[in-house]
């Protein structure tokens, strides 16, 4: 919404995103239904893109791949010009859970190799 401040307007945008689930082949099993198995590609799809974005930020790239999925259109907003984005990284204590949680920490440490630049 758009508050008044000290003179100037102030936006602010609130978005929740999960990016949790079992995403791998062997996760969602060969016995699970077509539509379980496409909707695990469409989340692959939209977490390899979102991790190429990441990418071309924290390399400080001129070409920010956007356009890649519908996940990153929406995230947008949220990783250019002048902002504050946070992502929390929810992990599992279990050993059955290790590689799920390392993935998940590498992402985040990507993550905040991240510099924003307000004149992007």
């Amino acid at each position: 919404g758009l508050r008044e401040g000290h003179g100037r307007a102030e936006r602010g945008k609130l978005t929740f995103i999960d990016l949790a689930g079992s995403e791998r082949s062997s996760d969602t099993g060969r016995n699970s239904d077509r539509t379980r198995r496409l909707e695990a590609a469409d989340i692959n799809k939209s977490l390899l893109a979102l991790k190429e974005c990441i990418r071309a930020l924290a390399a400080n790239a001129s070409h920010i791949p956007f356009r890649g999925s519908l996940l990153t259109s929406v995230l947008k907003d949220s990783f250019i010009g002048d902002c504050r984005t946070v992502m929390i990284a929810n992990v599992a204590p279990n050993d059955k859970s290790s590689e799920h949680t390392l993935n998940t920490l590498r992402y985040a440490d990507r993550v905040k190799t991240i510099k924003l630049d307000p004149k992007r």
